[in-house]
């Protein structure tokens, strides 16, 4: 029985995610010999031009160039994952969602800005139908892994919807906030085993929030700790500013 094609792209990114997987270890081993990476820009050269049983995507949409490449790589695969912050939710790149699009090209590209296509920054599920999602910035390798066997078995696989406090509780971590310190883990999506947290960090919210946050327990937080509501939208624009067009989307549903 041959093993199923991979592929990794990247499109708007640092390509942290794609270097997380070359840092696998003995896993990568593994790893590898359930599966054919037959495209993968960081570590081969080599090009496929057959269909992908499973693409793996790196990096948020930014141009339309890249619109019409996600649209051919998913007529080409059985399976697309999105993976990382910059695929699921937007990531950093979604800032750039908060000016209007000449200035940001003017301030990058200067005089000849006209020259340059950009669009709104989107999360890859915005443009195409996505089969799995790894979140997080970069991408946490227990969590990818367990996705990669998900697909391999055709089994689904759903992010845990709670918020990375449990997880932070469950490694007896001291809480941030009783620390005087601004973490926006009571709102954002667990799966990462607080990972940051764990290493003396912050959660940023990387991985995108909960469907129903506590907006009670939160307000008591926030009234508690004295935190300027302000602060704590901004720590949320940092990775989720492409969320808002997941919500102007439900709302036109609605209308």
């Amino acid at each position: 029985m041959s093993k199923p094609k991979v592929a990794f792209f990247d499109f708007a990114c640092c390509e942290g995610c794609q270097l997380q997987v070359t840092n696998i270890g003995e896993m990568l081993l593994d790893l590898l010999g359930v599966i054919d990476v037959v495209e993968f820009r960081e570590v081969m050269s080599e090009k496929w031009d057959g269909e992908y049983d499973v693409a793996i995507i790196e990096g948020s949409i930014t141009t339309r160039h890249a619109v019409k490449m996600i649209e051919k790589i998913r007529k080409r695969s059985k399976i697309l994952i999105a993976y990382g912050s910059c695929a699921t939710i937007g990531g950093i790149n979604g800032m750039k969602n908060n000016f209007k699009l000449d200035d940001i090209r003017k301030e990058v590209y200067g005089k000849d800005y006209k020259c340059f296509d950009t669009i709104k920054t989107r999360a890859v599920h915005q443009v195409v139908k996505v089969d799995y999602f790894v979140h997080g910035c970069p991408v946490y390798i227990p969590e990818f892994l367990k996705v990669i066997k998900a697909v391999l078995a055709g089994l689904p696989y759903q992010a845990p919807d709670y918020s990375v406090c449990v997880e932070c509780k469950l490694n007896e971590n001291v809480c941030m906030y009783d620390l005087g310190i601004t973490c926006l883990g009571p709102i954002t999506r667990a799966g990462c085993n607080s990972w940051c947290i764990n290493n003396n960090n912050i959660c940023y919210g990387c991985r995108g929030m909960v469907t129903n946050p506590n907006e009670n327990g939160a307000k008591d937080i926030i009234a508690k700790y004295n935190i300027p509501m302000d602060l704590i939208i901004n720590k949320m624009n940092m990775y989720n500013k492409c969320r808002e067009l997941d919500e102007d989307e439900d709302e036109q549903k609605k209308d």
